[in-house]
């Protein structure tokens, strides 16, 4: 089904598999409420023929009713509409050129481009200088032939490196992008990659996150149409990998040679070996990395953040051992000129702006006795540990409240940022776990309260929370609904309240054997020491606690208490002395007959102490 603009078809997207109101798909698409009203109304009408509405659902938002499955399963297996069209916005028509350079082996036309695309020479003479500052970043170059065209030049390896970063750019937008899944690789190739890679990292027991996988697959693919196209790799790279590394690049290579059905060079598998280095996760344990350069580089840099800007992080072990996990992989990656993407550096720069000022000037002063360049990309990871060690460290207020389970597949760095922000919003949550994608869907059962997910995943029991990795308030809010209303009453009771403090005390008893009994329960509780009860007495000799309605409220006089809590004792004929009476109500959970028992009885003594903030 063709969609009149894009923008139609950005939302039907969004409102497939989950339901959004109005004012978020309003921030999504950056427009107003009543276009997007508007914008529902014309889906409607082009879905009407396919069985399928979109309602709106009063507190929740929109979502899609389906009338007729069979005929709406006929529009799902339609050819996407992105396959039959060429690019139509600047950015693709950049992301096109790049493509055709990349993988042409002879010079091209911009006329002939033109022609094909439907728009006009100027137009794309326009894009060319986006596309040549691109190039250039990885040391490619255009060259203008008479009457032949523009041609690529450059080295292998950056060539497949420029490729394989605009792959992975345009699958992290949208998976089924047409420059990915028809016109750069070969389907087969991309589908027996994604069966086969996993089980290799899995039997050599290397770690990777799903875009570090994801990155990897593409980089495979692309070499495979490379050796195919007679563009092997000369440059032999010697750098030391654990063995379990060098066990998954030969077998990996033996892999790529069957689909190339060209044999593969050594410079191929110690590439392999480098890019397979540079994007595995190490273990959280520091005592597992022996890697001096790394251990100077976290010391410096922590060292230069207390010394400049008086922030201490020094004793922090989880930081320590989040850089130093992430600078040995980062090391490699900078040796080599292995550049990897940060499509969230924006967002970095203006959620953690102390963090990426001191994590910039520490680089920076580093930079002087090195010979490596760091770029902006790296420096967006670095600040994210920093500025969630800054949070954790200045930051007081944690506290333990529903267990959630973490899917992200992202690297270590967007988990602890993730973490920061949950923590910041939502301090009661605790992360129990974290799992990649593929762990959460080989397990059969969830323990966890809830799971937040930044992609979007099946439930299973259990509540799921799809967000970004800058969540937005719409969706800090659906995760306020499980936190706030289902389990703050519940902590709070167990937080101040016990079965064992609450009371009914049966014959005769004064008011001084009741202090003396309160007091002496929490003493040996070890909520108060044994001058609490001469503060009670005293404080009840200036005024009397007495409340009124046959409530008294007696405490010490200054906050003497070692913890917060609360004990009630109540009789039903009150305190000798004390004659006002009223008739309350109990509920009892265990009294299954009559759930609602009328006691005459007075509330005579509410103990409750109270300690300093």
């Amino acid at each position: 089904m063709r969609f009149p603009n894009q923008r139609l078809a950005q939302l039907f997207a969004m409102l497939q598999n989950e339901t959004l109101p109005q004012d978020e798909l309003a921030q999504r698409l950056s427009v107003s409420t009543r276009t997007v009203r508007a914008d529902i109304a014309a889906l409607n009408m082009l879905l009407t023929p396919h069985g399928a509405q979109f309602t709106l659902s009063r507190g929740n938002g929109y979502q899609l009713k389906i009338d007729d499955p069979a005929r709406y399963q006929s529009l799902q297996t339609q050819q996407s509409p992105a396959l039959a069209r060429g690019p139509r916005t600047s950015q693709e028509r950049i992301h096109y050129l790049l493509a055709r350079f990349l993988t042409s082996a002879f010079s091209l036309k911009l006329e002939d481009l033109a022609d094909e695309w439907f728009v006009s020479r100027a137009t794309l003479q326009n894009d060319m200088a986006d596309v040549r500052e691109h190039l250039l970043r990885y040391h490619l170059t255009l060259e203008t032939r008479p009457r032949h065209g523009m041609k690529l030049f450059g080295g292998e390896m950056a060539i497949r490196a420029c490729l394989t970063d605009l792959l992975w750019t345009l699958a992290q937008q949208e998976p089924s992008h047409p420059l990915i899944v028809s016109t750069t690789l070969n389907t087969e190739v991309s589908q027996r990659l994604q069966s086969l890679l996993p089980d290799i990292f899995s039997h050599c027991q290397i770690r990777l996150t799903d875009e570090g996988e994801l990155f990897l697959r593409l980089y495979c693919a692309v070499a495979v149409r490379r050796i195919r196209e007679g563009y092997p790799l000369s440059e032999c790279v010697a750098e030391e990998v654990d063995e379990k590394v060098r066990h998954a690049a030969h077998e990996i290579a033996e892999l790529l040679q069957q689909l190339a059905d060209k044999p593969l060079s050594e410079p191929e598998v110690s590439w392999l070996k480098v890019h397979i280095a540079a994007r595995q996760v190490q273990e959280i344990a520091p005592s597992a990395i022996n890697a001096d350069d790394e251990e100077a580089l976290v010391r410096y840099i922590l060292n230069f953040i207390n010394t400049q800007y008086n922030y201490n992080l020094l004793n922090d072990k989880q930081l320590h051992a989040d850089l130093l996990t992430h600078i040995k992989t980062m090391i490699t990656r900078v040796r080599y000129q292995i550049m990897i993407p940060n499509p969230l550096l924006e967002n970095i720069k203006q959620h953690y702006p102390m963090a990426w000022d001191m994590t910039l000037a520490a680089i920076s002063s580093w930079g002087k006795y090195t010979p490596y360049t760091i770029s902006e990309n790296e420096i967006g990871f670095l600040v994210l540990h920093i500025g969630v060690g800054l949070e954790r460290s200045y930051n007081i207020g944690y506290q333990r409240q529903p267990q959630v389970l973490l899917v992200c597949d992202a690297g270590n760095a967007m988990v602890r940022m993730i973490e920061a922000v949950l923590a910041r919003k939502y301090p009661q949550i605790e992360i129990a776990r974290t799992l990649t994608l593929r762990d959460y869907e080989a397990r059969d059962s969830i323990v966890e309260d809830f799971v937040i997910s930044t992609a979007r995943i099946g439930e299973k029991d259990k509540p799921v929370i799809m967000i970004a990795p800058f969540p937005t308030d719409y969706q800090l809010e659906q995760i306020g609904k499980l936190v706030l209303v289902d389990r703050t009453r519940p902590w709070m009771l167990d937080k101040y309240f016990d079965a064992s403090h609450f009371r009914i005390v049966e014959g005769e008893i004064d008011q001084q054997t009741l202090f003396k009994t309160l007091c002496d329960q929490l003493h040996e509780e070890g909520f108060v020491d044994a001058a609490f009860l001469d503060s009670v007495i005293e404080r009840e000799a200036i005024v009397s606690t007495l409340l009124g309605d046959g409530i008294a409220l007696p405490h010490a006089l200054g906050l003497l208490a070692k913890k917060t809590v609360v004990i009630r004792y109540s009789r039903h004929r009150g305190l000798p002395g004390v004659t006002k009476r009223r008739t309350l109500f109990f509920y009892s959970p265990s009294a299954k007959v009559n759930m609602k028992r009328r006691w005459p009885s007075t509330i005579f003594s509410s103990l409750s102490c109270a300690n300093a903030p």
